[in-house]
């Protein structure tokens, strides 16, 4: 009878033999036959359970991989021509995996022993393991504009349209990628930086119309002055830092925690576990653990890097790219939390009882390793009966512990009220041309709310640990509704048969009754709509003035640094706390936080700004093969030169010019909201069901002109034409500007978190 093999004699059997893993491999290999493969049989899957090795199809393999984003060198190429290149940073037990390098056209020449940074994906069934594109080369930072092709008789030049460009840079007859004139293009300098003449430029990618959906994203950029170059200094120290080590941090490595994002997630600074309270005192309490991607030991105060973080202040998102705080290098790579990786972490270990109240906390500096990148819709199918390869084996001892928990939290949230708004949001899809391919509202799963309940819970445990420390700090403050805005919501709830009690302080649960009593009737959208506009803007402050919104007497974002300056600074306010390294808040840093607090409210507002804007044009872009057509929606705001309509199948704002109402006057009535007719007496007020007719939309602009046909199911009196002579594109253009100052006097639903 051969001897049975201990677990460690099989991991390290797969990592010195990873291309022959099979379960029939290893029995053979170890001469096991017959009924002492089912004791095989049982100890494979004890690794699988335990995350010591993966299955993957019918072979094991060490679970270590390679992140998403990776430092690579390039090799020189084999016998067939092709490139390969290797990682730096490998920390498997097993050998090396073999990358292959995929050149694009636009890619500069790379030679032996280059180092890049690459994104990388796994691939089966080849003679590699991975490939590789390359994002850049390390040790350079090529400057980028972004602008017009104008073609000339020796190559071109690109006329910026950043408005704080005033150079025009020249592109040589062999760098125009085949670039037309008038095509919007992005390009990369090439040759030194000159003080003086023209710079040269290479074009990297040609992206058309410049009314064109892929130019989107890129016009919103410029317009509203977000920086998405980063500074030289910046990318040398992202690319000369190196993983953070163990020495001096909890080793968190064999606790099975798992990352939850949606599909598209380009970083994941979060993970949770959660399991049953063992301690008898604490019948039916969960412990909860919330692990951060510890940001801060890479960015420390002063550097460049941080001061490039400080000056974005958030990471922006379109539907198409997104403009991060951080270099890929630690966006993307150090500081994103990538299944089977190694990665330094802050951690909190939280203690609720039955009910959900929680009743411990403790933080730690720590080392974790993801057991799995999980998605959204991915683990609320596994809570639902219909689990995946990858959720099977996390089910019994992940999935239903972290539901269990938030089962209890979600009895604490119904007790504490926190404003509950039902708003749905919505999900611009495009094809890989940037073209729009459908408009949908977000689902909202449990798995959603699990996930914010416990980044909440992990909130308040860091604004209560450094209340208790005496440690300052950015709260995340949202202030109660001012009075007149307040009295304005009751006016409307009134109009609308409802009831909002008055002479008392304002609690959320009594904005909770009032959203319960029209929840299902003709008013529910108005009286949501009126519930968010009543609401101040959420911001940042060193002072504690409590989270009206959540309900909550102190709250600060510590979750998400990857992507928020604001959780930057919490985190090396608990280092500083805890004493736990010489990267914690300094001196100076505590001395300006009142400024830091009002700059990244302001970077706040801007990337909503620029998010908004983005998402207006390309709504105007996939309705535009639509104009004539009609559209059933809701009268989402008013004023006197007209009335928004957000349409229910886009979601997207319109206007009804007041000059298209009807041939009469309409007095606009601020205080309630609506426009009446002189002398038919139409009212035309928030939350009134419309039928329209889409007029105009012009995506340049990301303008929507409506013309009203029915009111409540009435048809309207017939519509005046608008002024001779002026262009559909004036108008749109028209519609765009007062859509903005509209949504200037009321908050976003992203300001209130």
């Amino acid at each position: 009878m051969a001897m049975i093999p201990t677990k460690d004699q099989i991991r390290s059997w797969i990592a010195e033999n990873p291309h022959a893993t099979s379960k029939r491999d290893i029995a053979k290999a170890f001469g096991i036959k017959g009924a002492d493969r089912i004791d095989l049989k049982r100890i494979l899957k004890d690794l699988e359970a335990e995350g010591l090795v993966e299955k993957k199809g019918k072979t094991y393999r060490d679970p270590d991989k390679l992140p998403p984003v990776a430092v690579l060198q390039v090799t020189a190429p084999d016998d067939l021509g092709d490139v390969f290149a290797r990682p730096l940073e490998w920390q498997g037990d097993g050998p090396e995996p073999k990358i292959l390098f995929l050149a694009r056209a636009t890619d500069p020449a790379l030679g032996q022993g280059d180092r890049i940074l690459a994104r990388l994906q796994e691939v089966d069934g080849e003679d590699h393991q991975y490939v590789a594109r390359l994002i850049r080369k390390i040790g350079t930072n090529p400057l980028r504009v972004l602008g017009i092709f104008r073609k000339g008789a020796e190559g071109g030049r690109i006329l910026p349209i950043s408005k704080g460009s005033d150079r025009d840079w020249m592109v040589r007859p062999g760098d125009t990628h085949g670039a037309r004139d008038g095509e919007l293009v992005e390009a990369e300098q090439v040759g030194p930086k000159a003080r003086m003449g023209s710079p040269r430029a290479r074009i990297i990618t040609r992206l058309g119309d410049p009314g064109a959906p892929r130019a989107v994203s890129l016009i919103a950029i410029a317009e509203h002055a977000i920086p998405d170059a980063f500074p030289d200094a910046a990318i040398a120290e992202a690319d000369a830092a190196k993983p953070a080590g163990l020495d001096g941090r909890t080793d968190l490595r064999d606790m099975p925690l798992v990352t939850i994002d949606p599909a598209d997630a380009r970083d994941r600074d979060d993970a949770c576990l959660a399991h049953p309270d063992t301690d008898p005192n604490n019948p039916g309490g969960h412990v909860i653990w919330v692990a951060i991607a510890d940001v801060a030991h890479y960015v420390r105060p002063g550097s460049a890097l941080d001061r490039e973080a400080r000056k974005r202040g958030n990471s922006t998102y379109f539907p198409d790219r997104v403009v991060p705080m951080l270099p890929d290098r630690l966006s993307g790579d150090l500081c994103s939390l990538h299944e089977g990786v190694p990665r330094a972490c802050l951690a909190v270990r939280m203690v609720i009882d039955a009910q959900g109240t929680k009743i411990s906390h403790r933080f730690l500096r720590g080392m974790m390793r993801s057991v799995a990148s999980l998605e959204y819709q991915q683990v609320q199918a596994a809570r639902d009966g219909n689990p995946d390869a990858k959720t099977a084996p996390l089910l019994a001892d992940v999935i239903h512990p972290l539901y269990a928990a938030y089962e209890a939290l979600v009895a604490a949230r119904q007790r504490r009220q926190p404003l509950d708004l039902d708003l749905p949001e919505r999900r611009i899809e495009l094809s890989e041309e940037g073209e729009v391919t459908s408009v949908a509202f977000k689902d909202r799963l449990d798995a959603h709310r699990l996930i914010e309940e416990f980044m909440v819970l992990a909130n308040v445990a860091a604004a209560e640990e450094l209340i208790a420390k005496r440690q300052p700090l950015l709260f995340r403050v949202h202030e109660e509704p001012a009075p007149e805005k307040l009295e304005a919501l009751r006016e409307v709830a009134a109009a609308s048969g409802f009831t909002l009690a008055k002479g008392q302080v304002l609690q959320t649960s009594q904005l909770n009754r009032l959203l319960a009593q029209a929840e299902g009737s003709d008013f529910d959208e108005l009286i949501n709509i009126t519930t968010l506009r009543a609401m101040q803007q959420a911001y940042y402050f060193p002072q504690n003035f409590g989270h009206f919104g959540l309900a909550l007497k102190a709250y600060a974002h510590f979750t998400s640094p990857i992507r928020r300056y604001s959780d930057l600074i919490v985190h090396r306010a608990l280092i500083a706390a805890h004493g736990w390294g010489k990267d914690g808040l300094s001196p100076d840093e505590a001395a300006e936080l009142e400024a830091t607090a009002k700059h990244i409210s302001d970077t706040e507002r801007r990337s909503m700004a620029a998010e908004r804007d983005t998402a207006d044009r390309y709504l105007a872009a996939f309705l535009s093969d639509r104009v004539g057509s009609t559209f059933t929606g809701r009268i989402s705001g008013v004023a006197r030169f007209g009335a928004f309509v957000k349409l229910d199948e886009t979601g997207a704002d319109g206007l009804l010019p007041i000059r298209s109402l009807g041939n009469e006057y309409f007095h606009h009535d601020a205080d309630s909201q609506t426009l009446m007719g002189s002398e038919s007496g139409l009212t035309i007020g928030i939350g009134d069901r419309v039928t329209v007719k889409l007029a105009e939309a012009v995506p340049v602009t990301g303008g929507l002109v409506l013309e009203l046909i029915e009111i409540d199911g009435k048809h309207t009196p017939t519509r005046r034409r608008g002024k001779p002579g002026q262009s559909p594109r004036r108008k749109a253009g028209q519609v765009a500007k007062k859509r903005a100052s509209l949504r200037k006097k009321a908050p976003s639903r992203r300001s209130k978190g």
